[in-house]
C-alpha cells in the first residue's frame, strides 16, 4: 500500500493517492485551473499497470474538486461526494461551490452519491467514507482504519490553519463536533487539506483539540467580533489563520 501526497498549487487542496495491488484512489483534485498539471503529476505516480478506480471528493468546495470532471473523463474514474453535493456538481453551481470567488465556472460534474460510514474496496484496503459537516454540509473525510489514517480535506486545513464555517452550507458547532468525532478515533495519520501530514497519535489529539477549542472559543463570542482572533481571509481562502490558536 502506498499513500501519496501531491500538494495543491497555489489555492488548490492537495491530491492524495491510496495505491493497492493495481488500483488507485484519488483523493481530491483541486481547481481546474491545473488540470492538465494534475494529470501529469498522477501519471508520473502510477506504475504502467495501475487503474485510477475512483475520485473521491472531500467537499463540494472548487479548490477540491474543479478538475474532477476533467479527470474523470481522462481516467474512465468514477466521482463519488456526499449525496447532498450530488446536484450542484451537477447543476455547476458556482455559488455553493464557491467557484464565483475564483472567477470560474464550475464545471458540470457527474458524481455518485455517497453516505457516511459507506466502504470501497480499493485494492486489499476499505476505504471508509466518514461525513464532517461543518465547513460543507457535504464535508467528508475518507478513513483507512487498517492503517489508522485519515484524509481530512477541508475539515483539518492544516497545522496552523482553521476551517472556515462561513460558506455556502457551512455551520460553526457542527464543524466543532465533527473535530471531537476525529479526536475519538485515534488516528496515526492525518492528512490534511492544505497543509503538511501530521504523524503520530499524541500530535494529531493536540492538533484536533486545538483546533476544537479555538471553534468553541468561536461558539462561545457568538455574533460578536471575531477580528480578535484571526486574521481576515480573501475571498478565495478557504480556511482562517487563527492569531493565537491555543
Amino acid at each position: 500500500m502506498r499513500v501519496i501526497r501531491l500538494p495543491g498549487i497555489h489555492h488548490d487542496s492537495n491530491s492524495i493517492l491510496i495505491c493497492d495491488s493495481k488500483e488507485v484512489a484519488v483523493i481530491d483534485c483541486g481547481t481546474s485551473w491545473y488540470q492538465l498539471l494534475i494529470e501529469e503529476r498522477i501519471r508520473g505516480q502510477l506504475n504502467s499497470d495501475s487503474n485510477i478506480c475512483k475520485i473521491f471528493l472531500t467537499s463540494r468546495r472548487f479548490n477540491h474538486c474543479g478538475a474532477s470532471s476533467f479527470l474523470s473523463s481522462v481516467f474512465d474514474a468514477e466521482i463519488l461526494i456526499h449525496e447532498s453535493a450530488v446536484n450542484s456538481l451537477s447543476g455547476g453551481d458556482h455559488f455553493s461551490t464557491w467557484a464565483s470567488r475564483f472567477n470560474s465556472d464550475m464545471p458540470h460534474t457527474i458524481a455518485s452519491p455517497i453516505a457516511d460510514e459507506q466502504k470501497f474496496k480499493i485494492g486489499n484496503l476499505f476505504l471508509e467514507a466518514i461525513h464532517l459537516p461543518g465547513h460543507s454540509i457535504d464535508s467528508m473525510g475518507y478513513y483507512l482504519e487498517s492503517h489508522e489514517l485519515l484524509v481530512a480535506g477541508s475539515t483539518i486545513p492544516g497545522e496552523n490553519m482553521i476551517s472556515r464555517w462561513d460558506l455556502p452550507t457551512g455551520c460553526l458547532p457542527d464543524l466543532a463536533d465533527s473535530i471531537e468525532g476525529l479526536i475519538d478515533l485515534d488516528l496515526e495519520i492525518l492528512i490534511t487539506g492544505f497543509g503538511e501530514q501530521i504523524n503520530g497519535k499524541k500530535s494529531i489529539v493536540t492538533l484536533l483539540e486545538s483546533h476544537r477549542d479555538f471553534l468553541d472559543k468561536c461558539i462561545d463570542i457568538g455574533d460578536s467580533d471575531f477580528s480578535e482572533l484571526y486574521v481576515k481571509p480573501s475571498k478565495t481562502v478557504t480556511y482562517l489563520t487563527p492569531k493565537i490558536i491555543n
